[in-house]
């Protein structure tokens, strides 16, 4: 699989470094009911193109929240969420909803692939909400398929896939707008120890070979491991942000 990325994933930064994302004193409050929830007191933190980050921490420590932050999938409270010199905070919904479909790849736990739709057309899904027809996207896709040793269930349904196979399918999904940055929240989660470090060593490639930005949201201190990054969030604060050696 790997020969594949390499011969067919040709980054356009690659080999380039610089400031990508940069949060600033982020904080998220949430109401339920009489209760005040603080799931983020103050966070900052800046992430490098070409960085691949995990981010670690007991439950309700504000790991999900900050990777949706990130994302534009939700609104701080207060600070600033700066992605490629914009501050996505500041974007109105149909700005954000846009901004993430054009720049931003996710990858989820529960692969999210929608059940009516071949292993091809939800690769495609994402340029096919921007307007681009399926014509268009289909050499990629099939590219990205390929690149996944998915060639031959590109026309498959969700639950004709394995477990793997439906976040390999996730992966090239993300890759298809070839975004600035991949965001994956517990991608290892759903699948047996095997397949998941077969997903994260293709994470990992992405990353070392061809310049991808990815920050993963994990509670397995194995999957961890396989970034170049490791923050540690306690009670909604930055606990540890440190680089991870592979010598």
């Amino acid at each position: 699989m790997t020969d594949r990325i390499n011969h067919c994933l040709v980054p356009e930064t690659m080999g380039l470094r610089g400031m990508l994302l940069k949060i600033e004193s982020l904080k998220k409050i949430y109401q339920r009911g009489d209760q005040v929830v603080e799931a983020l007191r103050g966070v900052s933190l800046e992430i490098e193109s070409g960085q691949f980050v995990s981010i670690m921490g007991p439950s309700g420590s504000g790991k999900s929240t900050l990777l949706h932050l990130m994302g534009g999938l939700d609104r701080p409270s207060s600070g600033k969420v700066i992605l490629q010199d914009q501050a996505i905070d500041s974007f109105n919904d149909d700005e954000l909803s846009l901004f993430r479909r054009q720049k931003l790849g996710f990858i989820f736990q529960f692969f999210n692939l929608l059940p009516t739709l071949s292993a091809l057309e939800n690769v495609a899904l994402p340029r096919l909400l921007n307007g681009e027809s399926i014509k268009d996207i289909r050499p990629k896709a099939e590219e990205l398929l390929k690149m996944m040793g998915l060639e031959k269930r590109m026309e498959h349904k969700p639950d004709q896939l394995s477990g793997g196979e439906m976040q390999r399918v996730a992966i090239a999904r993300a890759l298809v707008g070839d975004p600035i940055m991949i965001l994956a929240d517990e991608p290892t989660g759903n699948l047996d120890s095997k397949t998941g470090e077969a997903v994260l060593k293709l994470l990992q490639n992405l990353v070392n070979e061809h310049g991808k930005t990815i920050v993963m949201v994990t509670h397995d201190s194995k999957a961890a491991s396989f970034a170049n990054r490791l923050i540690c969030l306690k009670d909604g604060t930055l606990d540890t942000d440190e680089k991870i050696s592979h010598a």
